[in-house]
């Protein structure tokens, strides 16, 4: 079976200016990164829209599993089905991070005859947004040592300093360290540590920014500690903001590329779905949709996770209503999800699919709780059988919504035409209000509860004595009205990795609450999450290697 890369090298990329005429961008509006990639200026959205409709479908995905969903792929694959029946497509979608490349996880830039391409300059480096944001992110916490360094003017307590610095790579040793060991003219010693950069605040700034001046606020008003007297430090006090913003300049316009069959791809941004909101940029969600009529966009995760986040956190900062949601699911993940071990997926089992589906029972209950239609999308594969996939039709019948095999991994475009006229059919009703699972002005308890209750399935929630405590400083410091973002394991509906499928009797546990002042919501810490991965014992970048020709191998 070809790979990835051997599979992107059978096609042949078009000019960049070709792809950005097609879409009907202006060649003033183009900044072109080589002869395959270009930004388009954010400025580009004051330009008068031409098209008839705008059509947002948002594709997400059951609970994941070892055995993977292909979501990326799927979002590729349904773009790609979308031009191929003579409609106007654009993708929008996340960057990927090079610790997950270099690491266990590999690139994001689908796989099979259903990838963004070029493969390997979007997976490694691609056009420097990543290194930006450290940047910046790592610039401001520079700005706090130096200001603790000379005299600490206002008041700092480096104890309670909550901004780390990151890194775009995952490397478990840094998580937590001293800093400014050395002697008084080293800074001063504090305990801190590394985040990834996809978990950096910067990153979900960005992301969520409408524009440049929506961007300095963010980072104006970022919470990076507290003085020794308890009153908030921000990052507007430290006088660095605009240095940030210059770092920043170029990263906030989206990235333009394209598919194998030159549907154009807006990859921009890269926040993670289980510590921050998991989308791609609210920029360029709104450069789709201003030049194309059709815009397909994903979530990281399962719908619990990233569809949540978007619908709850991205879709009211930004004003936008999908019309759509598109689940992806494949055979072997419900199986896994019905018991069966990760070495016996390619038997034929029908029983074990059938014991799979209450997971993809919730995911269609919580994107009809949000007032909108699904569609499911089974990422067909070779073993899968005609009586396992006739197990999950059925049930989609019953549920009452769209369906369709789609075979894109294997043949692009035309393997997903009956998923895209799926959707089409599904968006054709005028768009429904988007129905939050919480009000903003409820108590920040409350929205947890909700989340927990409504979209997970426990019974409840339970908050210890810390995460009390961080609650009533967030509504005392006034930041009660944000959107909560809660951060937790991804392969369950709890809290819990080990329970698959669809648990019940469970609580969901509440160990801490931080503020994320410049992003606008409240990240609520469950389980136990790192913000800083680690490599696996036998990484990625083992594999990857530069030829003397200069080709680059080993990056899917």
């Amino acid at each position: 079976m070809p790979t990835d890369v051997q599979i992107a090298n059978q096609y042949t990329a078009r000019p960049i200016q070709e792809i950005a005429e097609r879409l009907g961008v202006s060649t003033d509006d183009l900044l072109p990164y080589g002869r395959e990639i270009a930004k388009v200026d954010i400025n580009a959205l004051n330009r008068p829209r031409t098209r008839p409709q705008q059509k947002l479908i948002l594709v997400s995905a059951i609970t994941p599993t070892p055995a993977g969903e292909g979501k990326t792929t799927t979002s590729i694959g349904l773009a790609q089905a979308l031009t191929e029946l003579g409609e106007s497509a654009c993708l929008a979608l996340r960057e990927p991070s090079l610790g997950p490349c270099m690491g266990m996880k590999g690139g994001a830039c689908g796989g099979g005859h259903s990838q963004v391409m070029p493969l390997d300059r979007i997976n490694l480096h691609f056009t420097g947004d990543f290194h930006a944001i450290t940047s910046a992110h790592n610039l401001l916490a520079a700005l706090i040592d130096n200001h603790l360094h000379f005299g600490n003017q206002l008041n700092i307590d480096p104890r309670r300093i909550t901004w780390p610095r990151v890194l775009d790579m995952n490397d478990r040793a840094l998580r937590k360290m001293v800093t400014g060991l050395g002697g008084p003219g080293q800074g001063v010693p504090r305990e801190s540590g590394f985040d990834i950069t996809a978990a950096s605040e910067v990153m979900a700034m960005l992301c969520l920014a409408t524009n440049a001046d929506d961007l300095r606020a963010r980072l104006q008003r970022t919470l990076v500690g507290y003085s020794r007297t308890n009153e908030p430090i921000l990052a507007g006090q430290l006088g660095g903001v605009g240095a940030m913003m210059a770092l920043l300049r170029d990263a906030m316009n989206p990235n333009l590329v394209q598919t194998f069959n030159g549907t154009p791809a807006f990859v921009h941004g890269g926040p993670f779905a289980n510590i921050a909101h998991g989308c791609n940029s609210v920029v360029a969600t709104r450069m789709a949709m201003h030049f194309a009529d059709w815009t397909v966009t994903e979530a990281g995760f399962g719908a619990d996770l990233g569809a949540e986040k978007f619908l709850d956190i991205k879709c009211r900062a930004a004003g936008l209503n999908p019309d759509a949601i598109v689940l992806v699911a494949t055979i072997r993940a419900l199986k896994m999800h019905g018991g069966v071990a990760k070495n016996a997926l390619q038997e034929a089992n029908a029983a074990a699919v059938l014991a799979g589906l209450p997971n993809l029972d919730k995911h269609v209950e919580n994107v009809r709780l949000y007032g909108k239609p699904a569609v499911v999308a089974l990422n067909q594969f070779a073993a899968d059988t005609p009586e396992e996939i006739a197990v999950v039709r059925k049930r989609c019948e019953e549920l009452g919504i769209g369906f369709a095999a789609s075979r894109h991994h294997a043949e692009g475009g035309p393997g997903a035409v009956d998923l895209a006229k799926a959707v089409m059919r599904a968006a054709a009703c005028e768009a429904t209000p988007l129905q939050p699972v919480y009000a903003l002005t409820s108590a920040i308890e409350d929205k947890i509860r909700a989340v927990a209750t409504k979209v997970y399935g426990a019974d409840g929630v339970d908050f210890d004595g810390s995460a009390h405590k961080q609650i009533a400083r967030a509504v005392e410091l006034g930041y009660g009205d944000l959107p909560i973002c809660i951060a937790k394991v991804p392969g369950s509906l709890s809290d819990d990795p080990t329970k698959i499928g669809r648990p019940t009797g469970f609580h969901i546990t509440v160990r801490g609450l931080q503020i994320n002042a410049g992003a606008g919501f409240l990240v609520v810490l469950t389980g136990e999450i790192f913000r800083m991965p680690g490599l696996p014992r036998l990484p990625a970048a083992l594999e990857i290697d530069l030829l003397p020709d200069g080709t680059i191998v080993g990056v899917e």
